[in-house]
């Protein structure tokens, strides 16, 4: 046979050779009853996205007694293009935001993450998925979010910490839609914000029986100049009798809200 017939034969068979693998590789990932993919389960990020989305150095901590334990690591970046497309004065509040982190972020007064930064926090979170609503529960101060499967028209009344979740398929994708957040929550503890105006598009995609490889773009033309995506796979905790444990923060943080209110008055 020519070798001008054998190439175009030889590229067919690879390109038929690729699709098997792909469709192969997409049967292999667990399903539930009605076919779709399986995220039953806990997960948890690994890195360093809750201190800093972007790349950073390491850095000494705010508690200079705990030394080392309480230093800051340094990361790669998880969002896209590696910069986040701030408006000019909006990072001009990030940067206020990142000089007085301790005292402005909100996870250290134990409230809720918010969407997406309780998918990356330290601590991990289960999903509970049905065909007509999908439960996320979280660790972190007990927060959870319902995500209504398929009911675009069903809208929010009021804003709440953890949004207004919907959901659909896109494939063999989650996507999750999240608007009506409350607007004091960060992204991390580098002081990256937005405003009650954030958009939030969750991308949850199965690679595999214990990876979920996770996208979320950042729609807020009041803060930013063009939507933003951050990615990062997430892992399913494989431990022996693995539960969520109780993490209620609040009592954690009473001394610091409300210690000086317990002092007594001088005379």
């Amino acid at each position: 046979m020519h070798n001008f017939l054998l190439k175009p034969l030889l590229v067919t068979a690879l390109c038929a050779l690729c699709g098997t693998s792909a469709l192969a590789q997409s049967a292999d990932i667990p399903r539930t009853p009605d076919g779709r993919p399986d995220f039953n389960g806990i997960w948890q990020a690994l890195g360093t996205a809750h201190w800093d989305l972007q790349t950073h150095a390491s850095r000494p901590g705010p508690v200079v007694e705990m030394g080392a334990l309480a230093a800051i690591p340094g990361g790669m970046g998880v969002v896209q293009g590696g910069m986040i497309p701030y408006r000019p004065e909006a990072l001009q509040t990030k940067l206020e935001n990142q000089a007085d982190w301790l005292a402005r972020d909100p996870i250290v007064k134990c409230y809720l993450p918010g969407v997406p930064r309780a998918t990356y926090l330290p601590f991990p979170f289960q999903i509970f998925q049905a065909p007509d609503t999908t439960l996320i529960t979280y660790e972190f101060a007990g927060a959870d979010r319902l995500v209504y499967m398929d009911q675009p028209d069903f809208a929010s009344q009021v804003d709440s910490w953890m949004g207004h979740n919907i959901g659909h398929w896109e494939g063999d994708t989650l996507v999750i839609t999240v608007t009506a957040q409350m607007p004091d929550t960060w992204f991390d503890s580098a002081g990256n914000w937005h405003s009650s105006q954030l958009v939030v598009e969750e991308r949850y995609t199965l690679m595999g029986a214990n990876h979920i490889q996770y996208e979320s773009t950042i729609t807020d033309p009041e803060v930013y100049t063009e939507p933003w995506t951050i990615s990062m796979p997430l892992y399913r905790r494989l431990d022996p009798g693995m539960q969520l444990i109780e993490f209620k923060c609040v009592e954690y943080v009473e001394e610091l809200l409300y210690g000086q209110y317990r002092k007594p008055v001088a005379e």
